[in-house]
Parts: structure tokens; sequence; C-alpha cells
């Protein structure tokens, strides 16, 4: 008798080890439907809404490079917003800016905001090693000071090449929650994902930030041990600090932590409204303290490893990428948030790239130099 049950088939993996919803021909729809795709995810509606209006003056509908954006394939929607007001929009036919998109990596700023509520609270010290809070973690993060992983400066063995088929980055996606493992296994936690990576000398040696998402992962454990309050009732305060219209999603690793290494999925428009977290120094909607501003302003000017050519002149500290000024970060598949810290300026860019990889070095490029020629033509 034929067996009358089936792997899931957005989550089960194919001979390529991906999922249905990372295929190609199937991503795009992955990306603008992955809150009901996830193994398990979280959902949070915030308690107020960040009311938006548009601008008077939208003067920057006409930059060259942010339309020629607009008209790639990839394209899915943009939302810029200053305080209250919208600056700019757009989307493409299939999508529009109030829809939720997977951010992928940009969820990573969470863990900023979290690490610096922690420091304020003189719950962690960043100069201690990984293994003062997890005394159970393997060679690859033991040695390495929770600083290193903070600033994507730790040499371990975990890999994060999306063209390579093999690489640890999509078992990882296991204990996201993102794919099922293979028949007969069984799905892999965060913790024993994250203490099966080996290392050796932990010592970044490249001259630039060697991106791993294992680190926040990592991050991420260490905040649950320590926090005083459940990581969800984070993310809670977190979007109720940012206002959004609709919801927050991210998805949950099998023990029920949220992967905030790339899980998260907003809007455009909300995506911007968590930017103002950061346009405004750290404070909430109603101008609260909220956010640990001297951490954030010492992020953005402490030295720190930079990203490689062609985008060396960001920065990585402390899971922000900046320049000094600008403040952000990227996100697979064609994701970025962008903050203008003298303007106020938020833009959220969200795409869907449909190559083999998901990924390509120009293209991420491209984006990030429209997003910074917009913001300081602004």
């Amino acid at each position: 008798m034929m067996d009358p049950n089936y792997p899931n088939p957005d989550l089960n993996v194919g001979p390529d080890n991906k999922q249905r919803w990372n295929r190609p021909a199937h991503r795009r729809h992955g990306f603008h439907n992955a809150h009901r795709l996830f193994r398990r995810a979280h959902m949070i509606r915030s308690r107020d809404v960040l009311a938006l209006m548009p601008a008077t003056r939208r003067d920057q509908n006409d930059h060259p490079s942010i339309h020629a954006l607009c008209e790639n394939p990839a394209f899915s929607a943009l939302s810029c917003v200053r305080g209250n007001q919208i600056l700019l929009e757009r989307s493409a036919e299939d999508f529009s800016p109030n829809r939720p998109h997977s951010i992928q990596s940009v969820t990573k700023m969470h863990m900023h905001l979290i690490i610096g509520r922690l420091i304020a609270g003189g719950r962690i010290d960043l100069e201690k090693r990984v293994r003062d809070y997890l005394p159970e973690i393997g060679s690859g993060y033991a040695d390495a000071q929770v600083q290193d992983l903070l600033d994507m400066n730790v040499a371990n063995d975990f890999s994060e090449d999306y063209a390579d088929p093999s690489a640890d980055c999509y078992t990882e996606e296991i204990a996201l929650g993102w794919r099922l493992p293979a028949a007969g296994h069984a799905e892999t936690s965060l913790k024993e994902f994250a203490c099966s990576i080996t290392g050796d000398d932990l010592v970044n040696r490249t001259g630039h930030a060697t991106y791993k998402s294992a680190n926040t992962d990592v991050l991420t454990l260490i905040a649950d041990s320590i926090a005083t309050r459940p990581l969800l009732a984070e993310i809670e305060a977190i979007a109720d600090a940012a206002g959004y219209e609709g919801a927050f999603h991210i998805s949950l690793t099998p023990e029920g932590l949220p992967a905030f290494s790339g899980g998260g999925c907003l809007s455009a428009r909300d995506l911007a409204r968590f930017g103002q977290i950061f346009a405004r120094g750290g404070e909430d909607l109603r101008n609260r303290t909220f956010g640990n501003l001297e951490f954030l302003s010492h992020s953005r000017e402490r030295p720190a490893p930079a990203m490689t050519p062609p985008r060396d002149w960001i920065r990585y500290s402390n899971h922000l990428m900046t320049d000094g000024r600008l403040i952000g970060h990227a996100g697979y598949g064609g994701q970025f948030l962008m903050i203008d810290t003298q303007t106020g300026l938020s833009c959220a860019f969200l795409s869907v790239l449909e190559n083999d990889a998901g990924y390509d070095d120009d293209y991420a490029s491209e984006i990030v130099d429209a997003l910074r020629s917009l913001c300081l033509a602004s």
C-alpha cells in the first residue's frame, strides 16, 4: 500500500539542497509569503501605530539610481520615511509596500538593540569569552570574545557561501525552521547547531569582516541565557517602539527561540518604521528612551572591521553596517535597510534575486550605493 503521507513540499529539501520556497523558480513567491511558509513562526502586532502620511514634497521620486533599482525584475518594494512622513514609496506590480516580505539578515539589527539593552542593564560584558556565558559551546566559539561576534570578526569552520550547496548556512536553516532535515533525522535545535561548530585559532586575520550568521545564533543563545525576560518579550517591546501598522513575523527554532540571524518578515513600510527607532537615537514612537543611545553612537564612531571591496567604505560594528553617518544592514536575496542619522531618513528596500545562489555582489553593491546617494541627497 502506498504511504498516504509525504514531506511538506515547501520545506522538503531536493537534490539541489534547497527547499522549494528558496529555489529560483519559487523564491519570489517564497520571500513574499515566508511568514506562512516557515516550519514555525511568532507573530506580533504593535500596541500603537506610528501614523504615516505622504510628504508635501517628494523630491526623491526622480532619483535616477533609485529609478533603475525599481525597474529591476527583482524589485519588490521601497519605502522611505522621515518622522511621520513617507518621502518615497514604490512597489512592483505583484507586490505592495504594506505586504510582509522576508527581510533576511536585516533581522540582525534586532540583536544590536537587545545587546544594547543588556549592556544598559549591566547584564553583559562584551570583553568576556563566549564560554563565560555558554560553558557548553563548541570550539568554534568558546574562546571568542562577545565583541568579536558582534563585529563579524571570528574565524572558524562555519561557511556562508550561498553559491555552495553544501555550505553550513544551509544546514543552519534546519535550526532556523526554514527546512526539514533528511528523512529519518530529528530537527536540530539552535543550541545543538551552534555547539557543533568547530574552530581552532579564532582570530580573524583577513583584514575585513568575516560574515557568519552563526555569530548571531550564538548571540541569541547568550542573550536568552542572561536576559531578565524571554526574547519574545524583547521582540514585543521592539514592535511597540517601532509602531508597526502590520505584523512582525519571525521564524522560531525547535526550542522556540527567535531566528534573529535572518527569520524576520516585515512590510517595506514597517521596516522603515523599524529604522526610525535608530533615526530617533533609540527612542520609541513617543520619544521615550528605548534603545541604548551610547551604544548606538559608539557603534557608529568606533573602529571596526571593514566589509570586503567594493563596500569597504562600510564597517561592521555591533551588528550594524555603518560609515559613521549611515547605519543599516543587508539581507540575502536583495534586502537593505539604511538610516541616515543626520537627517532621520530611513529607507527600506526589498527584492528577490532569482539566480541559483539568491545573491549577487554587484547587485548588493548597487542597492547600497543607490540608497546612499538618496540619503546624501535628501
